[in-house]
């Protein structure tokens, strides 16, 4: 079944209550499997109506799959005027909002996502899944606290705060050389926020880090050993853990196809005043507008507070 957001709006409605295959071991699990032809109840999520989601479209299907029979096929198409920089093309699909986690409460999440040809190869923003915080009284636009992005066709991670007090700021477009214990950031002075590069696949080199020209001490990444997986070589099933903490106290965990990736700690999140008190999950394609399509599967999405309920074979850190 194919869903085109915008053309068909009463398909929204629907997907909310759906109930489908995937079935909890607790309530506080949720599980989506995508093996039916809609969103099942107990995995919580839906495709939200926007403008910017009219350029996406929503396949439940059973050709390209990680397990099971089924899986999403995602893809968005060119919607935005080439003149308006502002503009976002997305087809994400977001945890219903009754389900959100407190800011302060740690969650463990999985899925599994696989690239479909061509991958994009320019440099551009393009998101595949990020975690935000919610904006309920305050003005701005805060980018993700945690995001698994594609630049030039290599996967990265970043994890973003407000600005940090810097140790070494070099030039404009050159890449930091940091010491032990700091972590590169971008700082980003007009939006009172900082960009942190905490992982990529193997292929990422220097010229991929120009933008992040500072380091800093205030968010600290532990190398684990494993490595994010190249965008072309197949599914990718990650397990990711999430506690924001914009004081000091957040907590990120990061594995990808059982291989522990890295630890993040120290600063992460905003703390601007009138901010909500939810952090929340979407996945999907998102970009700045462009003028072809792209497209990516998903499968097996699970959250839980529990690390046992979403890594699948690797040991859990605690």
């Amino acid at each position: 079944m194919v869903y085109w957001p915008g053309v068909a709006a009463c398909i929204i409605a629907t997907i909310y209550f759906a109930g489908m295959h995937a079935s909890s071991a607790s309530p506080d699990v949720h599980i989506d499997r995508f093996e039916g032809s809609d969103f099942s109840e107990s995995g919580g999520l839906y495709y939200k109506e926007s403008f910017e989601q009219e350029a996406g479209t929503v396949e439940f299907q059973s050709q390209v799959t990680h397990s099971g029979k089924g899986a999403l096929k995602l893809s968005v198409r060119p919607l935005c005027d080439k003149s308006d920089k502002e503009c976002s093309e997305r087809a994400e699909i977001w945890e219903r909002r009754e389900l959100w986690v407190p800011y302060s409460q740690g969650v463990w999440y999985g899925f599994a996502v696989k690239f479909a040809d061509p991958i994009p190869q320019d440099d551009h923003r393009y998101v595949i899944a990020q975690w935000k915080r919610q904006i309920s009284g305050t003005k701005g636009d805060f980018s993700p606290f945690l995001a698994l992005r594609l630049n030039k066709g290599k996967l990265f991670a970043t994890v973003e705060t407000n600005l940090v007090k810097a140790t070494h700021t070099g030039r404009a477009g050159e890449a930091a050389q940091c010491e032990k214990g700091e972590t590169a950031v971008w700082l980003r002075p007009p939006t009172n926020q900082t960009r942190a590069l905490v992982a990529a696949d193997r292929t990422w080199t220097r010229e991929n880090s120009a933008r992040y020209n500072a380091c800093t001490r205030e968010i600290v990444v532990i190398d684990r050993g494993g490595e994010l997986p190249m965008p072309n070589s197949g599914w990718i099933d990650f397990a990711i853990y999430t506690k924001p903490g914009p004081e000091g106290t957040g907590h990120i965990e990061i594995f990808a196809n059982d291989s522990w990736v890295a630890t993040v700690k120290g600063r992460i999140g905003h703390a601007e005043k009138g901010l909500g008190e939810f952090q929340y999950f979407k996945f999907g394609p998102y970009r700045a507008g462009h003028g072809n399509v792209w497209t990516l599967y998903y499968d097996d999405f699970r959250r839980s507070p529990r690390c046992a309920d979403v890594l699948k074979h690797g040991s859990c850190p605690f």
